[in-house]
C-alpha cells in the first residue's frame, strides 16, 4: 500500500516578540500581506505510518499554539520535539491537553536535560500534578531526556537529536529521515542558531529538506543574520532550505526574491510536502 507524502507545516516563522510587534508602524508590521504576520516559530510534521494510521508531530509549542492548531485543524499529537525551553517555544505546552482528551493518551516529549530542568521549574502543575490542590484538567505528557546523537523510532521516522549553539546556549536540532521515496526527507530542523558545532555537521549530511534560523540583516549574539543563514544553508546544501525566526526587519516581498536558488523565506501556513 502506498503511503501520502509527508508534510511540514510552518505554524509560526517569527521571532520571540511575532509580527507585528507591540506598539510598531513599520512597514512590516503594518503590511497587509499575509506572508508578513508571524506569529512564534514551531512546525507540525503530518505522515501516515505503516499502519496506515494518520499521526502528528509538533517541533516546539510556542505560545501561539491554540491559535495555530486552530488554523491547521490539528486534532491528535503523537510525540512533541522541543528545541530547548525558550519562552517562544515552549510556552504552548498548557495547551496541548486538548489532545489529551481527544486521544485519551499521555503525550511523549522530548528534550535535553536543561531543559526539562526549566519545564520542571514553570510546569510543575503538569508535571507534578499530585502537588495540585485541585484536581484540574491539565496535559499528559510522558517525559523522555535525549542528548546528541540519540535517535528515535517516531512511529517508522527516524528523529536524531544534535547540538547547535544559541549564543552561550547549547540547544537541540533535529534530523528526521522518513522513506527514502518521500521528497521531505531526510529533513533537518535547526532554528535559533548562531553556529553549528564540528560534531553536528555530519546530522546535516544528505539533507533534502532544511528549516534553518535567520533573524535580522543587522548581527545578533545568538542568531543567524540573513547573510550567515545563506552562508550555512550553502554549506549544508540540500535540495530546498526554508529560513524562519524573522524579525520585522525582513518583508517577505522585498526579500525574498532576493534569495539564491533553492532558498526561500518561510510563512505561517507555509507547507512542504
Amino acid at each position: 500500500m502506498s503511503r501520502a507524502p509527508a508534510e511540514l507545516t510552518l505554524l509560526g516563522t517569527g521571532t520571540s516578540s511575532g509580527i507585528p510587534v507591540i506598539g510598531c508602524d513599520c512597514a512590516t508590521c503594518t503590511s497587509d500581506d499575509p506572508r508578513d504576520r508571524r506569529l512564534r516559530t514551531g512546525a507540525l510534521l503530518r505522515f501516515t505510518c505503516e499502519s496506515g494510521e494518520r499521526r502528528a508531530l509538533l517541533l516546539d509549542v510556542p505560545p501561539d499554539h491554540r491559535e495555530q492548531s486552530l488554523r491547521v485543524k490539528l486534532d491528535r499529537c503523537d510525540a512533541i520535539l522541543l528545541t530547548h525551553a525558550h519562552v517562544d517555544h515552549v510556552f504552548g505546552l498548557d495547551e496541548v491537553r486538548r489532545y489529551n482528551a481527544i486521544m485519551r493518551r499521555a503525550i511523549p516529549v522530548y528534550a535535553d536535560a536543561p531543559t526539562w530542568e526549566q519545564l520542571e521549574r514553570v510546569y510543575q502543575h503538569i508535571l507534578f500534578r499530585e502537588h495540585n490542590v485541585n484536581a484540574s484538567f491539565v496535559a499528559d505528557l510522558s517525559p523522555h531526556r535525549v542528548r546528541h546523537g540519540d535517535v528515535l523510532d517516531l512511529h517508522g521516522l527516524r528523529a536524531t537529536a544534535f547540538t547547535l549553539w544559541h549564543g552561550k546556549l547549547p540547544i537541540l536540532g533535529w534530523r528526521i529521515d522518513g522513506p527514502a521515496d518521500d521528497p521531505l526527507f531526510p529533513l533537518a530542523y535547526c532554528t535559533d542558531v548562531n553556529r553549528i558545532p564540528d560534531e553536528s555537521w555530519p546530522m546535516l549530511r544528505g539533507v533534502r529538506t532544511l528549516v534553518l534560523d535567520m533573524l535580522r540583516p543587522k548581527a545578533h549574539d545568538t542568531h543567524f543574520t540573513c547573510e550567515q543563514a545563506m552562508e550555512a544553508a550553502r554549506a549544508v546544501g540540500a535540495e530546498r532550505t526554508v529560513f524562519v525566526h524573522m524579525t520585522h526587519d525582513i518583508r517577505h516581498a522585498e526579500f525574498d526574491p532576493t534569495l539564491p536558488a533553492g532558498m526561500r523565506l518561510g510563512f505561517d501556513g507555509l507547507t512542504l510536502p
